[in-house]
């Protein structure tokens, strides 16, 4: 069976049965693990499928904002709880879009009074009633159902800062090509904070880990925490390439 065909055969029992997992499609192709994880890792970056722990599922709807917020929401309150004290000293904070960030700034400790520097305007929204913290809102295009703004303004803003630390919403996170999104407007963005900021917290529950999407946001060498959920056996690969995992 060449390439093509066994891809094919992936995405074809995926829209079947709402999943594939790798060992039966390793025993029912007939071939590795090794390839049929290269077969996923090759789709998923064309954003055909959605790269799970032990397999991959359809790639997900994009749903609003507003549903979003009450998806998983005790493991993103878990990952702000421990984000929290990697920013405690910071000045100056970049929070990304998202809803994992978004309970980042919920949780700000009242005597925090350095500036948060955001694209989003839930983000900025949730700061509006804390005591000390500067919120600076960045403006452009806003992506109705990502609630953030993207392009040429909101590029060049965070190009003009330096930031002590930036908080990145991540929408997958692989240990091979880094960390990704689905949206070209919003990975340049994403590009430009991690530019300018002194070090990167990247938050991701672990159904987040080993995937990938068509757009590069950073190389693993770009980011220096990643807070996650995940267990160790998934952040092996990470910490091996100098990710400090810090566990939620």
């Amino acid at each position: 069976m060449l390439a093509a065909e066994r891809r094919d055969e992936i995405l074809a029992r995926l829209g079947r049965d709402g999943r594939v997992v790798v060992a039966e499609l390793v025993s029912g192709l007939g071939v590795s693990e090794d390839t049929i994880r290269r077969d996923l890792h090759e789709l998923g970056s064309l954003g055909l499928l959605q790269r799970v722990h032990g397999g991959a599922l359809p790639p997900p709807e994009a749903l609003p904002f507003e549903r979003r917020l009450e998806v998983d929401r005790e493991a993103k309150v878990a990952l702000a709880v421990a984000a929290v004290p990697l920013v405690a000293s910071a000045r100056t904070v970049i929070l990304d879009g998202g809803t994992t960030v978004l309970e980042v700034a919920r949780r700000l400790p009242f005597d925090w009074g350095g500036a948060v520097v955001t694209n989003a305007p839930p983000v900025a929204a949730a700061l509006a009633g804390h005591p000390r913290a500067e919120v600076v809102l960045v403006g452009g295009k806003l992506l109705k159902a990502e609630q953030v703004a993207v392009g040429p303004v909101a590029v060049d803003a965070f190009r003009a800062l330096r930031a002590d630390v930036c908080v990145l919403g991540v929408c997958a996170f692989d240990p091979r090509v880094g960390a990704t999104a689905t949206n070209d407007e919003e990975a340049h963005v994403k590009r430009a904070m991690v530019a300018c900021s002194r070090k990167v917290v990247a938050l991701a529950t672990r159904d987040k880990l080993h995937t990938a999407y068509p757009w590069v946001v950073a190389g693993l060498d770009e980011i220096d925490h990643l807070v996650t959920d995940a267990h160790d056996d998934e952040t092996g690969a990470f910490a091996a390439a100098g990710v400090e995992v810090v566990a939620a």
